[in-house]
């Protein structure tokens, strides 16, 4: 079984007197421990796609099925806690809270969780330990370095376990040598069994994925096997 069922989905925005039709009947499924890339040019629906998967807006039509639930059919306030429970956010502009240390922020989506503070506080530690910022956990972001905010961010994605880790842009902040350590946490991610959905608009950050999706004008253009990935996993 899918972990996301993807059946006719479309997108019909109002801007004035103009209907945008961002997306026109996506149809995806995605498994459980997948590693997929979402490209595409500006305006090509992949931001509207990626606020779809990751229930932050609903659908115009169509059915989204994520984990055996119909996410289309939620109310707001069973989107967010759909959000907490099963996504797990990564983003360009890390999105952390400026006067709260690395523990504290990575611990925030454990308070909407139902978790006590010991608890929130182990997770979050054991967290920053994975993605290798264990001796930073008192920091705060203006103390720490692009890369190092990013990992943060990153703890934060993973802290509650989610059935995907969501990622937009995550190196797009970035500088070249900080990116390719990223990539490489990402696919360590995915190794250890969780499930990927990367958003870019960069072909060489998009290779990294084991699958890419590519979007045009709301549609899906092609739907591929990385075969440079394969090939090098069997090289090795």
């Amino acid at each position: 079984m899918s972990l996301i069922q993807v059946t006719n989905l479309r997108k019909t925005y109002t801007m004035g007197s103009e209907k945008v039709h961002a997306l026109q009947g996506i149809d995806l499924s995605i498994n459980k421990n997948e590693y997929v890339a979402l490209m595409g040019p500006s305006g090509s629906g992949k931001s509207t796609l990626m606020n779809l998967l990751g229930c932050l807006d609903t659908p115009t039509t169509g059915d989204y099925i994520l984990n055996g639930v119909n996410v289309a059919t939620l109310d707001d306030n069973e989107l967010a806690e759909i959000r907490n429970k099963e996504i797990g956010f990564v983003f360009q502009t890390f999105n952390l809270l400026p006067r709260s240390t690395s523990l504290d922020n990575v611990a925030l989506p454990l308070i909407y969780a139902g978790y006590n503070k010991s608890e929130r506080l182990d997770r979050a530690e054991a967290a920053l330990t994975q993605v290798g910022l264990g001796d930073r956990i008192h920091h705060k972001p203006n103390e720490l370095s692009g890369g190092q905010r990013q990992r943060v961010a990153i703890a934060r994605a993973l802290v509650n376990s989610p059935s995907i880790i969501l990622a937009d842009e995550p190196t797009g902040n970035l500088d070249t040598k900080t990116s390719v350590e990223i990539m490489a946490i990402i696919e360590e991610l995915h190794e250890a069994g969780n499930t990927i959905i990367l958003v870019t608009h960069e072909p060489d950050i998009a290779e990294h994925a084991h699958r890419i999706v590519r979007l045009v004008d709301g549609n899906i253009d092609f739907d591929k096997i990385n075969q440079n990935i394969i090939k090098a996993k069997m090289r090795n």
